[in-house]
Formats: C-alpha cells, structure tokens, sequence
C-alpha cells in the first residue's frame, strides 16, 4: 500500500480513520501482505515439487539406460568376473617333517589361483592352512596384536624366524 500510494498519503488517510478502522486497515495490509507471501511460497514449493519429479523421472531413465547398456554388453556384471580355481593345500604343522619352503609354495599359489587380493585376506588364508604348533604361535600373536600381521610377507618371514628359533633351541637341549 505505501509503495503504490506513498508513505505520505498512506498515513494521510490512516489519520483521518478513527482507531477501530485503522486497526482494521492495517490488519487487512498485513492480511493481504501475508497472503501474497504464502502465494509465493506455494509457487515455489510447487517448481521444487516439479523439478524434483523431473530429476527423478531423468534418474530412472539413465538407470534404465545404463541396465541395457550392460545387457547388451554381454550380461550382468556377476558373469564377467572370472572364475577362481580352488587349489588345496597340506596344512602346516610347524613340525620338522613339514617343509615351510614347499609349504610356502603351495600356499602362494593357491592365493594367485583364487585370486585374493587384499593382504589381510591373503594372510587369512594362509593361517587357516596351519595346523598344531604353528597354528597355536599365529593365533597367540594375533590375540596380542590384532595387526601382527601386516602383509603375507611379513607373516612368512616371522613364521619362518620363529621356526628357525625353535629348531635351534630343541637342537641345543640336551636328550632325556
């Protein structure tokens, strides 16, 4: 109201209504004044509402696209991974009948042939392959130290120390 008419005459007008009408033209500025405000915000809710839909809808047609895009590629995604082979390995004992180097061998290459990656794995894989003493001397390791073990060769290396220190001690106690 005070832009379309002026300040000036605004409050002239206002003036010259007695209290009861100038709280009610000013009730029914703000009335008016809020209402249009709500209208706008309506407005915009509504593009929001419309442009969300919109990226949705896009979404789905990409997603939709990609699907076939992959389809006619050759298939899923499951089908293009290649197969691993299972070889089996002895389990190491840690015994002097037990040969680590060979045993290191076979446990590499089952690894590369299941194709384990990720070194935690890799040495996951080759502790469930040990057995009786050597078994026994991971687990207690990884019960102090979770990360003990940072790489498989850092697990071959402490294995193979810790053999080496073992059969020199029973080398060097005397027969009973």
């Amino acid at each position: 109201m005070g832009l379309t008419m002026g300040i000036h005459a605004v409050s002239v007008v206002i003036e010259a209504l007695n209290r009861d009408a100038q709280h009610a033209t000013i009730a029914k500025f703000i009335q008016n004044e809020l209402d249009a405000e709500c209208e706008k915000v309506a407005v915009l809710h509504q593009q929001g509402s419309q442009q969300s839909e919109l990226l949705r809808e896009q979404g789905a047609q990409q997603f939709e696209l990609l699907r076939q895009q992959r389809a006619a590629a050759g298939g899923s995604m499951h089908s293009r991974r290649p197969e691993t082979l299972k070889i089996e390995i002895s389990k190491y004992r840690g015994v002097v009948e037990d040969s680590l180097l060979r045993w290191f061998v076979e446990s590499d290459d089952a690894i590369r042939a299941r194709r384990i990656d990720d070194g935690d794995m890799q040495v996951a894989f080759a502790q469930s392959n040990l057995a009786g003493r050597a078994k026994t001397w991971a687990l207690g390791l990884k019960l102090h130290d979770p990360y003990a073990f940072g790489s498989l060769e850092v697990f071959k290396s402490r294995l193979r120390q810790t053999l080496n220190r073992l059969e020199l001690s029973s080398e060097l106690e005397p027969n009973s």
